[in-house]
């Protein structure tokens, strides 16, 4: 049976209710976890009143904001995960962010600056947040970051996401053979087309998800909540063996020749 009761779970990257890190924060409190919840901060708190109105019914014991471009700031997130709760057992990685600009058009257009912004946001700071939160994973731990297949096939209009996506995937694989000796445990979700804030900056989107639809074996796309389900997995206890992995929750859409 899988149950979280007990374990302490930091979640990031809730936007909305269309966000797949709402889906894994749902069915993580669903498995009896106790949450925490990050927010991006902005000048007029937009962000902190909307996501706290969204996630107050999951009762987060923890509500803290956190900018990954910020060193000070992700260090203060796990400060105050470390005095509230001691411990963390679970950490969702749902953080990536690219220009408009970068994803449409000629990839060999790409900027420097847009480059560079899409890697920080959206693969370095799973390392970042990995090396905060092992020294409070005290009894080993579980990692979770989302990935999309665009990261090792190429996608049109993904561009630069495509390769922040594709070094994230290595960072699962660096980070899960380096922490494995703490007994934490590293994987990566490849959900399939779903129409999020994030991704609604992909041009064509709903392209995406049409073709997803006749081509998947499943003839659909996923849910939230199915990303949901297949993190809570990763980060029970019936998941103990599996690290450094990118599982595909898509519909079977990642086995297709076309």
């Amino acid at each position: 049976m899988l149950d979280l009761t007990g374990k302490n779970a930091l979640v990031t990257g809730i936007a909305n209710n269309r966000s797949i890190a709402w889906g894994i924060a749902q069915q993580l409190h669903k498995a009896g976890a106790n949450l925490g919840v990050t927010f991006l901060p902005d000048d007029k708190g937009r962000f902190e009143k909307k996501v706290w109105e969204l996630v107050e019914p999951l009762s987060p014991s923890l509500y803290l904001p956190c900018n990954v471009q910020d060193d000070e700031q992700v260090k203060a997130t796990f400060a105050g995960v470390g005095e509230k709760w001691g411990k963390l057992d679970i950490l969702i990685h749902c953080l990536a962010f690219a220009g408009k600009e970068e994803l449409s058009g000629d990839f060999s257009n790409t900027t420097r600056e847009g480059f560079t912004r899409a890697l920080e946001i959206s693969s370095y700071s799973l390392i970042d947040l990995s090396s905060e939160a092992k020294e409070l994973m005290t009894e080993g731990g579980s990692i979770v970051t989302l990935t999309y297949l665009g990261g090792v096939r190429v996608v049109p209009n993904y561009n630069v996401m495509g390769i922040a996506k594709s070094a994230l995937e290595m960072n699962v694989r660096y980070l899960a053979a380096e922490l494995g000796q703490k007994n934490i445990r590293v994987n990566a979700i490849s959900a399939g087309p779903i129409k999020t804030l994030a991704s609604s900056a992909v041009g064509g989107i709903k392209d995406m998800i049409h073709h997803v639809e006749q081509i998947a074996p499943l003839r659909r796309t996923v849910t939230q909540i199915e990303v949901g389900n297949t993190a809570a997995f990763l980060c029970s206890d019936l998941a103990s063996g599996i690290t450094g992995q990118v599982i595909y929750v898509d519909a079977g859409y990642e086995i297709m020749g076309m």
